[in-house]
């Protein structure tokens, strides 16, 4: 191969590259203006649980920064995961803002709207209305304990998690409820699929949260998934559950969306 190919072969590997590298990494969006207020108490106690079905927060790696989104952002489940800075609009509120700080924060749990009140007055979580109900420690790092709401400047960004993407296979025999959790980049899913060793892939369901089920009978075979994130990324995770694996377990894969 002469010199002239060679550097072909080069230069079209580097586009394909950069091609590459564009599509699987995952690009913040603009500011938006929204609310927050917070709940669960000052260790963040009553924030476990809650309608994404991540359970405890701190045992599955999403500790503190955490937060429950109205129902304009938690667009019935498919935000669970998803990761936001947020820093308190110093400029609307001087008096409770913390100026020039920002906190990052993972969509968690479901702020559901009280019809009762108005938007602007008790109805924080009320349609259309952007507004997020942070763990209390993430809040007080933008704001002033007693203001109880603040205005705030939100930006959804790329979540960092540290090891690989975890698989909980929970259900019974013909039913496998699958949650899905520690997952990077865009942090949220729109599709996936499982494969059993002797099977071939098929589309599982959202049930609810982060929560996907499959009506298959995998007992016995190691299990294999393909996930897509909300920002069309795609992985295989291959033989990421064993044959002798069990309901009630959880699995850590080595792979992990940017």
């Amino acid at each position: 191969m002469d010199f002239a190919v060679s550097f072909s072969f080069l230069l079209l590997f580097m586009i394909m590259l950069t091609m590459w590298d564009g599509v699987q990494s995952f690009k913040p969006s603009g500011w938006t203006k929204a609310s927050a207020t917070f709940y669960g108490g000052g260790d963040a106690s009553g924030t476990m649980g809650g309608a994404c079905g991540y359970g405890n927060l701190f045992t599955n790696k999403y500790g503190t920064r955490t937060a429950a989104l109205s129902t304009a952002l938690f667009n019935d489940g498919n935000a669970c995961g998803q990761c936001y800075k947020i820093m308190c609009d110093y400029k609307s509120d001087p008096k409770w803002c913390i100026k020039g700080v920002s906190v990052t924060i993972t969509a968690t749990n479901f702020c559901p709207p009280n019809y009762a009140l108005p938007n602007d007055n008790g109805g924080w979580c009320n349609p259309p209305r952007q507004h997020f109900d942070m763990a209390q420690p993430a809040w007080e790092k933008i704001g002033l304990y007693h203001a109880g709401i603040i205005p705030i400047l939100y930006q959804r960004v790329a979540c960092k998690k540290h090891g690989g993407v975890r698989f909980s296979i929970n259900g019974r025999e013909y039913f496998e409820l699958v949650l899905v959790t520690n997952v990077g980049g865009s942090g949220s899913i729109d599709a996936i699929w499982i494969k059993g060793g002797s099977s071939d892939w098929a589309a599982m369901s959202r049930n609810w949260g982060a929560n996907w089920q499959s009506n298959a009978h995998l007992n016995g075979q190691s299990i294999s998934f393909k996930v897509r994130t909300s920002d069309g990324q795609t992985l295989v995770f291959p033989d990421v559950v064993p044959s002798n694996w069990g309901f009630g377990q959880t699995f850590s894969s080595h792979l992990q969306f940017t």
